[in-house]
């Protein structure tokens, strides 16, 4: 059986110390009334998919910060989290291929789009789409399953973040 893993030692395999820390951050976030996507290209399908902006954490940075900082490199567009508490713990990405796991941040984002800052090997074309867009790319485009649930989940709310409202860490703190 194969798996994949982040991980740069044996220790620090999740089937290893079972522990859920999170590799990365995802990016659902608005620009306007705008639900601020990427096309970028995936080696491994040898085609463009639309996905949330996303990247690692660097060493030492909070989820927050590894959120704005990927938001600036992947789209030019600065970023606003709305909250980072329950709702943004990490998830398994695909279980039965690897042991990565994701926070999503839930924010609104701001500025003019740009791809200056990616990196060289990053082909991302960023796209502002509404919820008539959203619903053709689900019908009709090559989407990553954490992003098409996000988008049906845009395209079916008046108010996409009405449910962080109902973060109970949120309520308990308050």
């Amino acid at each position: 059986y194969f798996a994949a893993s982040r991980s740069e030692t044996i220790e620090g395999l999740t089937a290893v110390n079972h522990e859920l820390r999170p590799a990365g951050v995802m990016l659902f976030g608005l620009l306007g009334d705008r639900v601020v996507l990427e096309k970028q290209f995936r080696y491994p399908l040898d085609a463009y998919v639309y996905e949330l902006p996303a990247g690692l954490i660097e060493k030492g940075e909070s989820l927050t910060d590894a959120a704005k900082r990927e938001a600036f490199e992947e789209t030019g567009l600065h970023f606003e989290p709305l909250s980072s508490g329950a709702f943004s713990r990490p998830f398994y990405m695909s279980p039965g291929m690897t042991d990565e796991a994701c926070a999503t941040i839930f924010g609104r984002f701001s500025g003019e789009p740009t791809s200056i800052h990616e990196e060289p090997d990053e082909d991302i074309h960023v796209v502002l789409a509404d919820r008539e867009e959203c619903r053709r790319i689900l019908k009709e485009e090559l989407v990553s399953i954490t992003c098409a649930y996000q988008l049906m989940h845009f395209v079916g709310a008046d108010d996409p973040f009405a449910f962080l409202s109902q973060d109970p860490e949120e309520k308990r703190q308050k």
